[in-house]
C-alpha cells in the first residue's frame, strides 16, 4: 500500500501565546512547534499499516522552512519519504484558507496514485476540521471522518468510526480514499536514535506554494480570517442548594457536562 500522511507543525499546546500586532494571528516569536496531535495519530495508523502489509508511507506539509523539523520527525519514525510544500515566509501561506491549502495538498499529490490519503481530524490551532474533507472531494475520492481504526480487506479498507454520545460506526470504503483519523486510540511510537540517523538520509522532496498555488489555480479565498482574540478569562462561584445528596448529584452534573472533568 502507499499512504500518504497530511501533518502540520502548530504551536505546542503549553506554549505562551500573544497576539501579534496585526491583530489577525498570534506572535510567533519564542514560540515552540510541534506535530499537530491528530496527524501524529494519522501516522501512527499509516506505520501499522505498513507494517502488516508492506508498501510505502509518503509524509506531506505545508510550511515555511522550521516545518523541515516536524518532517523529519515523521521520517525518524518510520516514514520512507516526504513532500514538502515550503512557503516563502511565515505569513505566505496565512493567505490560503481550507480549500486553497486543500488545492495546494491535492496539486502536491495528483501523481503519487496512493491507495490512502490520511490526515489529522482538524488541526490545534485553528480547528476547523475542513482540509481533509475537500482534499478528497478534490481528488474525486470517497473519504470517512472521526476514524479510529482502519483494516485492509480484499476490496479496500474497513474503518471504525467515533460518533456521538458512544456509539460507533463501522464502515466499508473502496481505494483510494481519504480518511482523516481522531486521536488518542493508539500509542504514538517514539523515533529511535536509529530512526534519526535514517531520517538525514531519506527523500524530502521540496515544492514552493507560488509553483503549487500557479498550477492548482488558487483563487481569491471564500474565507478570510478577520482578527484572532485571547479567551476573556473570568472566575465564576455557585453554590448548589438542596440536601448533601442533591448538591453531590448537582456537582457531577456540572463535572460531566459543563467542566468535562470526568
Amino acid at each position: 500500500m502507499k499512504i500518504i500522511v497530511a501533518i502540520k507543525q502548530v504551536p505546542e499546546r503549553d506554549a505562551r501565546i500573544r497576539i501579534d500586532a496585526s491583530g489577525k494571528w498570534i506572535d510567533l516569536q519564542d514560540v515552540e512547534f510541534a506535530m499537530n496531535e491528530s496527524d501524529a495519530y494519522a501516522l501512527e495508523e499509516a506505520l501499522q499499516l505498513k507494517e502488516a502489509h508492506g508498501g510505502e508511507v509518503v509524509v506531506l506539509s505545508a510550511g515555511p522552512e522550521r516545518a523541515g523539523k516536524t518532517i523529519r520527525e515523521a521520517l525518524a519514525k518510520g516514514a520512507d519519504r516526504a513532500i514538502h510544500i515550503q512557503s516563502s515566509d511565515e505569513t505566505e501561506l496565512a493567505k490560503f484558507d481550507a480549500l486553497g491549502v486543500a488545492r495546494l495538498l491535492a496539486a502536491a499529490v495528483k501523481d503519487e496514485q496512493a491507495d490512502l490519503i490520511l490526515a489529522g481530524l482538524q488541526s490545534d490551532d485553528l480547528g476547523l476540521g475542513q482540509t481533509g474533507v475537500i482534499l478528497a472531494e478534490l481528488l474525486g475520492l470517497p473519504h470517512a471522518t472521526l476514524i479510529l481504526k482502519i483494516e485492509k480487506t480484499e476490496t479496500g479498507v474497513k474503518v471504525l468510526r467515533e460518533l456521538e454520545d458512544g456509539w460507533f460506526q463501522h464502515l466499508e470504503l473502496p481505494t483510494p480514499a481519504v480518511l482523516t483519523i481522531q486521536s488518542g486510540n493508539s500509542k504514538l511510537r517514539y523515533a529511535t536514535l536509529m530512526g534519526i540517523k535514517k531520517a538525514k538520509t531519506k527523500e524530502v522532496k521540496v515544492v514552493s506554494v507560488a509553483d503549487l498555488a500557479a498550477s492548482a489555480q488558487s483563487q481569491t479565498p471564500v474565507v478570510t480570517l478577520d482578527a484572532v482574540k485571547l479567551p476573556h478569562k473570568q472566575r465564576t462561584t455557585q453554590i448548589l442548594g438542596g440536601t448533601p445528596a442533591e448538591a453531590a448529584a448537582a456537582l457531577v452534573e456540572k463535572l460531566q457536562f459543563e467542566v468535562r472533568a470526568i
